[in-house]
């Protein structure tokens, strides 16, 4: 299968990035330290701004803006996930399959990741939102204030959402977004 990606330099990107067969350890307190500590490598060495993110326990959303000069959001996931794998407890790791062991790849991501481009503001808005509301989409919190893995917080600090955002409200979405 051949897989067709917009690369946009400095464009905005929507991405939906899944654990080896969906396997619920990315909420660990010592795995979501690790992720920190893998962005914070990767942007140190290629810089991107996170405009929204959430860590959900077998995936994670994040919105990414990059530099005017570049478009490579892919080198950086590659760097995310290879960074994550290789300091990551074995415990974590899945089964190895034949094919990965052959490739010596680790059974902790997905190979592929999920992406859009973002195409205006209220796309932007769109995602964001969907972002922010899908720890309660997936049962793990009644509103969004509650999941402590997102950047919704930041959001409420800086003004932009009242902290009661989503709370006994069904928000419903566009079917194209999340494409989980």
């Amino acid at each position: 299968m051949k897989y067709r990606r917009t690369k946009i330099k400095g464009g905005t990107y929507f991405f939906t990035v899944v654990t080896h067969n969906r396997r619920p350890f990315l909420c660990q307190p010592d795995n979501v330290e690790l992720l920190r500590q893998a962005l914070r490598y990767t942007m140190r060495r290629h810089p991107m701004e996170i405009d929204a993110f959430v860590l959900l326990p077998d995936h994670l959303h994040s919105i990414w803006t990059l530099p005017d000069d570049d478009h490579n959001f892919s080198m950086r996931w590659r760097l995310i996930k290879s960074y994550f794998s290789r300091y990551c407890q074995d415990s974590y790791q899945n089964v190895i399959s034949t094919s990965r062991q052959g490739k010596q790849e680790r059974a902790f991501w997905q190979r592929r990741f999920w992406e859009r481009m973002i195409r205006d503001n209220q796309d932007f808005i769109d995602h964001v939102e969907y972002i922010h509301y899908n720890p309660v989409k997936h049962g793990l919190v009644a509103i969004p204030k509650d999941w402590e893995y997102s950047s919704f917080h930041r959001y409420v600090q800086v003004g932009l959402y009242d902290e009661m955002w989503g709370a006994g409200d069904e928000i419903s979405f566009n079917p194209e977004i999340g494409n989980e």
